[in-house]
């Protein structure tokens, strides 16, 4: 098992709690950190488009990334939301440890 970390953004501040909490509630996540809103530009159907955005960061188990995902696109109202998995390479064998045992899937 390998922890991850998975970026998304959400529009606002009220999204972003429910994501954080929901994530948390049915174990998909061990931590959810919520950033100070950011503004993000990008392209998007051919428009360059500016929009102020909430960062998230979830903290979670690889065996776990294929349920989180599907339940953040159904969750998330954007068309094409970010989800960036990154696999943590190291870190503090407790801290990993114990992100793992908070994600452990249901038997």
């Amino acid at each position: 098992m390998t922890t991850q970390l998975v970026l998304t953004t959400a529009p606002d501040t009220e999204l972003a709690d429910r994501l954080a909490h929901e994530l948390i509630a049915n174990g998909l996540a061990a931590c959810v950190k919520q950033f100070a809103p950011c503004q993000s530009t990008y392209r998007w159907q051919g428009q360059i488009e500016r929009t102020t955005e909430i960062p998230l960061v979830i903290v979670t188990d690889d065996t776990r990334y294929p349920e989180l995902e599907a339940w953040l696109k159904a969750a998330h109202p954007y068309d094409l939301p970010e989800i960036l998995a990154i696999p943590c390479t190291g870190g503090h064998p407790g801290y990993l440890a114990w992100a793992s045992n908070c994600t452990r899937a249901p038997t």
